[in-house]
């Protein structure tokens, strides 16, 4: 069976491949990338993948990610790999991973938390319970927040 390409090559810029079926909109809006900023995105879903059954992608050109947007990316898409492309050509390619503590990325829900508190200037930190289901800690307060918890968290503060 002949493979084609359904989305053509990016000269540079990055693509995020193995996104959870469904997930690549949340990508976009999580890295704030609304198509107004000028740079060429392009977006396939539901694509055959082997690892996944189906999966996303993004490809998106003259766009580099910082730390913050990779864990952003490990969150809500644990089993995307990140390429970056230079010159038609990838030069690196990786796996995103869930970092071990996640700070000032997510904002506590709990409304105790010191994190929330308007005079108390202090960045959210959160421990990684688990991986593999995503569970992580609030290091302030002790909330336990699940995948679906994070990713609400997250939409929540870009809105």
């Amino acid at each position: 069976m002949e493979r084609e390409l359904i989305i053509r090559k990016i000269k540079d810029g990055i693509v995020i491949d193995h996104i959870p079926a469904g997930k690549a909109l949340t990508v976009l809006k999580l890295l704030g990338i609304t198509g107004k900023e000028g740079f060429r995105v392009a977006l396939v879903m539901n694509v055959d993948s082997r690892k996944l059954g189906l999966k996303d992608i993004i490809k998106i050109e003259s766009r580099e990610l910082s730390k913050d947007e990779l864990s952003i990316i490990a969150l809500v898409a644990p089993t995307a790999t990140i390429n970056i492309i230079k010159n038609y050509e990838v030069v690196q390619k990786f796996k995103v991973e869930i970092p071990d503590k996640i700070e000032g990325v997510l904002k506590c829900l709990n409304s105790k938390c010191i994190t929330n508190k308007p005079r108390e200037p202090i960045k959210s930190r959160f421990i990684t319970i688990s991986k593999n289901p995503l569970i992580v800690k609030c290091d302030y307060c002790g909330t336990v927040y699940t995948a679906q918890d994070i990713e609400y968290m997250l939409l929540k503060s870009r809105e």
